[in-house]
């Protein structure tokens, strides 16, 4: 089974940039590209009942033609699905990448991207759904069930798309972060891109020895890098790092297992993804 680059696409204004992230990934990695299309047919928000307290025949007939309507709604979700595709598709080769599938699905996204996660080397998203507040604050309750759940790393993008020029990876010494960074060093998704590895922290002798082997592992893979440890706030002292340096993706670990693990680094990455406004690559 070859591992892929699929891009989650929906109605939102964020789905561009991902068809555009997906673009520029599938062709840096050397990996096949697919969009999927998830029809839900089991929203969330409940429909208000309509029945009410009618008659009995009234009421079969009233619930008859609901379920026509239903059926009717299913069947123009499925086309719309089809066209977002379908242009999703064109777009993608437009910008050369060579023959990107299509899937559609039925079901919920979280679900089929983990019935789909073997088959995945990187997912690219939008920060938040069709169906979400489109406030910059608000972060779609999809996206943060889709983090929780898959183990892949997972493109989260804004709706405009800019070719990464300086990447950040926020490194705490973890063996997620680690991991980060030995995969970094190898993968061809940065190749020529300036690495950035930030310790938030105390400048103490361990922090240097981390920053050390981080360093000296992306440099001798052939990445040109620098870091730094900064004492502060995670979320605070990246955002101003990131704007200080004029980093345009930043990569990070996601949530922890362990329930203090979540407490401690779950919230700092709901932080992060709810303040970004550039791409996040989070790593599992």
């Amino acid at each position: 089974m070859t591992e892929q680059v699929m891009a989650a696409i929906d109605g939102s204004k964020f789905s561009e940039g991902v068809c555009d992230y997906a673009a520029w990934a599938s062709q840096a990695l050397g990996a096949p590209l697919t969009f999927l299309h998830v029809n839900d047919n089991h929203p969330q928000t409940a429909e208000t009942d309509l029945s009410g307290n009618l008659g009995l025949g009234a009421r079969e007939h009233l619930l008859e033609e609901l379920a026509q309507l239903d059926e009717k709604r299913a069947k123009v979700a499925q086309e719309q699905g089809r066209l977002m595709l379908k242009a999703a598709r064109e777009r993608a080769v437009e910008r050369g990448v060579d023959d990107p599938a299509v899937r559609q699905r039925n079901g919920t996204l979280v679900e089929t991207l983990e019935e789909l996660q073997e088959e995945i080397r990187l997912l690219v998203v939008g920060k938040r759904g069709e169906t979400a507040h489109q406030d910059s604050g608000h972060l779609g309750s999809n996206l943060e069930r889709v983090v929780r759940t898959l183990h892949r790393p997972i493109l989260m993008v804004p709706d405009t798309f800019r070719r990464p020029e300086r990447v950040l990876l926020a490194f705490d010494g973890s063996k997620t972060t680690r991991k980060g960074v030995e995969m970094l060093a190898r993968s061809p998704l940065f190749d020529g891109v300036p690495v950035h590895v930030v310790i938030v922290g105390a400048e103490t002798g361990d922090n240097r020895s981390q920053l050390d082997w981080a360093l000296s592992t992306l440099r001798e893979a052939g990445h040109e890098a620098e870091g730094a440890i900064r004492a502060g706030e995670v979320e605070a002292t990246l955002r101003a790092y990131k704007q200080e340096q004029e980093i345009d993706l930043l990569v990070m670990g996601a949530y922890g297992h362990s329930r203090i693990r979540h407490l401690l680094v779950g919230s700092t990455t709901t932080a992060m993804l709810r303040n970004a406004r550039g791409p996040v690559l989070l790593l599992r």
